[in-house]
């Protein structure tokens, strides 16, 4: 099972309302929970991977409830609506750059395409290329290097013209 098909399994999930679901393919195993002693709207994923001996299973952290960007002010909120916002696909750490020692894939300014690389999220020990699905121009980079991500979580703000 990839990324984007647990990805896909937790917003179905979330928004179905069901509070606990288990799935077993092959030698994978998830289950999700939403609610039942997690506050409103926090989902937990457990995956154990095969081969794991007397591992236990390993928690993915919570996925938090999308909080709307705000500017403070209406002109600055109506500003933003014209952009298209990158968000993270998975839960993990943002980085810019691939090492300390290069330039960041993408700075504001920069015009970007299809298919460019925006920057890299490291989950579980996995370094991830987040690459852009629209071409446009950066606008903003809303999140800080080397900090914590959450799935969904704003990461970009785009100009597509």
């Amino acid at each position: 099972m990839n990324i984007k098909e647990i990805q896909n399994l937790i917003k179905f999930v979330a928004k179905s309302g069901a509070t606990e679901v288990k799935l077993e393919m092959n030698d994978v195993k998830i289950t999700i929970r939403t609610g039942e002693g997690h506050t409103k709207g926090e989902t937990t994923i457990i995956q154990q991977l095969p081969n794991m001996g007397s591992v236990a299973p390993q928690a993915i952290a919570p996925l938090q409830p999308e909080t709307a960007l705000s500017t403070g002010t209406d002109t600055g909120a109506s500003e933003d609506s014209k952009y298209i916002t990158v968000k993270s696909p998975i839960i993990g750490t943002f980085y810019r750059k691939s090492s300390p020692d290069v330039p960041s894939f993408v700075e504001v300014g920069d015009s970007i395409k299809e298919g460019d690389v925006l920057c890299i999220i490291e989950a579980m020990k996995l370094f991830n290329e987040i690459e852009s699905e629209v071409s446009g121009k950066i606008v903003k980079v809303l999140v800080d290097d080397a900090t914590p991500v959450e799935f969904d979580q704003p990461l970009f703000l785009v100009d597509p013209s």
